[in-house]
């Protein structure tokens, strides 16, 4: 089973656990509520790039693959998560984003009461999805519950990133680590912990990737249309929010995000499976932000 396979394979597994697999119109006092089904459906299927989990899984076979059931959980939980994120973050009083994955943000198609709840009912799905794939592994899991706790909560996690743009300042840095940095950290940290590895020895690896990553939406809200974002630009200028390319200018921003790219790389640790995450960060550089645009804006400047 490929890569992607996998992680497909594991969000359906979750959806099971938390019954939303099943039909949406024929509810009795065992089901899931249908609206509230379907629109957890719409918030993962279908996904984006996954790279989250793609990044999870990459190092756990980097670290082995000793338990490719609880890698796969992780994996599975962490997009949980962010899929989340993505769902509360759309909402009127953050993004008010009508469009989300190129479809119909939650809140659009499902009323901004089913987002809430939806945004909610991720989130403990993700954590029992992480509890079911630890069940012949129990002494790792508080060791995994408590990293993505710590990095999706206060006061460091993605909450913790939602809610510096609610106060007046925030330093770039400490909100790019916060708003993104910190869930990429939890993927390589959750694949090392997976395959029985040390966390530590990963984290700079994904607090990087991640950190680059954000800086990269920075400069696709600012570069690329609606359309080719499948979601609404433009929204950090409207949003007052703190951004790369807003205080770096387009030219610093990209300049920030390739040596951003090139310390994730240079932090790999060394192991069997460098070369691919080597690859991998490589690919997830040209995917976003692609050398053909960055000349196009180096002409148009």
């Amino acid at each position: 089973m490929n890569t992607q396979d996998r992680i497909e394979h594991a969000l359906l597994a979750a959806m099971s656990l938390g019954s939303m697999a099943g039909p949406t119109d024929a509810p009795d006092h065992k089901d899931c509520p249908p609206k509230l089904q379907a629109a957890v459906r719409h918030a993962v299927f279908p996904g984006g790039a996954r790279i989250r989990p793609q990044l999870c899984l990459a190092v756990a076979r980097a670290c082995g693959d000793k338990d490719p059931r609880l890698a796969d959980a992780a994996a599975a939980a962490i997009e949980l998560l962010h899929c989340a994120s993505l769902v509360h973050d759309d909402l009127p009083c953050f993004d008010d984003a009508e469009t989300r994955r190129g479809v119909a943000s939650v809140h659009t198609a499902f009323g901004e009461r089913i987002a809430v709840l939806t945004g909610d009912a991720l989130i403990v799905l993700a954590f029992q999805t992480l509890a079911h794939g630890a069940e012949h592994a129990p002494q790792r899991l508080p060791a995994l519950i408590s990293l993505l706790a710590r990095r999706v909560g206060a006061p460091t996690g993605i909450v913790a990133g939602q809610a510096w743009e609610c106060e007046p300042y925030v330093a770039l840095p400490a909100y790019h680590r916060a708003k993104t940095g910190s869930l990429f950290s939890a993927c390589t940290e959750a694949g090392a912990l997976a395959a029985g590895a040390d966390p530590q020895a990963w984290q700079a690896f994904g607090l990087c990737l991640g950190e680059a990553y954000q800086v990269a939406d920075d400069i696709r809200d600012v570069a690329f249309s609606a359309e080719l974002l499948g979601k609404p630009n433009g929204r950090d200028l409207a949003l007052h929010r703190p951004s790369s390319a807003t205080e770096l200018g387009l030219s610093g921003a990209i300049a920030h995000f390739d040596q951003l790219m090139a310390r994730a790389v240079d932090a790999i640790p060394p192991c069997a499976g460098a070369a691919m995450l080597r690859a991998l960060a490589k690919a997830e550089s040209e995917r976003l932000v692609p050398q053909a645009t960055v000349r196009d804006l180096a002409l148009a400047a």
